[in-house]
C-alpha cells in the first residue's frame, strides 16, 4: 500500500535532507506536541520523555534518507518515538511473563458515570511500566497485539496477558479513586 505525500509534506522533507534548519525547526515543531505525549505516557516521567524525543528527533533527522514513503511521515515517526520510549523503558525490568490463558472477560471496560480523564490519566501512570506500556499502546495507540509484540519484543500472548492485567489493575485502581 502506497500513501499519498502531500506537496507541502513532501518539500519539506526534501529541505530536511538538504540539512534545511528551518526545515527541520518545522517538521519538530508539527510533530513534537503528540509524539511528546504518547513519549510521556509509555515512559510516565517528563525528563524521561523529553530525553525520549530529543533522542528519537536525532534519529528521525538521521533516518529520513530511508524513509520510503509507504506510510505516513507522522506514522514513521510516531514509530520511532515508541521505539526509542521503549528502549527507555526496557532498560528497567518491566514485563512479567504470564502463563496463564485469559478466556473470559470483555475487552470493553465500562468505567462509569463519575470517570473522568485526570483519574483515568493518574491511574495508567501508576501502572506497572510494562502494563502501562502494552495499555497505551493498544488501547490508546491502536497498535495490534502483534505489533506490540514486536515492538516490546515480547510474545503475542504476553501482550494480550499485560493487556489483560492492566485492565484488571486500572479497575480496581478506579475504583479506589472514584
Amino acid at each position: 500500500m502506497s500513501f499519498v505525500i502531500s506537496m507541502k509534506e513532501n518539500e519539506l522533507i526534501e529541505a530536511c535532507l538538504a540539512n534545511d534548519r528551518l526545515a527541520q525547526k518545522k517538521l519538530y515543531e508539527k510533530y513534537k506536541n503528540a509524539m511528546y505525549t504518547i513519549s510521556y505516557r509509555i515512559t510516565n516521567d517528563f525528563d524521561l520523555a523529553n530525553d525520549v524525543l530529543q533522542e528519537a528527533f536525532i534519529q528521525i533527522f538521521k533516518s529520513l534518507k530511508s524513509f520510503r514513503r509507504e506510510s505516513t511521515l507522522g506514522a514513521w515517526i510516531k514509530t520511532i518515538v515508541v521505539r526509542t520510549a521503549i528502549k527507555q523503558v526496557k532498560k528497567k525490568p518491566n514485563f512479567t511473563e504470564l502463563n496463564e490463558q485469559i478466556t473470559s472477560g470483555p475487552d470493553f471496560i465500562d468505567w462509569g458515570d463519575y470517570l473522568n480523564a485526570e483519574y483515568l490519566e493518574k491511574a495508567i501512570q501508576a501502572l506497572p511500566a510494562g502494563y502501562r506500556s502494552v495499555f497505551i499502546l493498544i488501547e490508546i495507540e491502536g497498535y495490534s497485539h502483534r505489533e506490540v509484540g514486536e515492538l516490546l519484543n515480547i510474545s503475542e500472548g504476553t501482550s494480550k496477558s499485560q493487556l489483560f492485567h492492566s485492565k484488571k489493575k486500572l479497575r480496581l485502581m478506579l475504583e479506589k479513586m472514584i
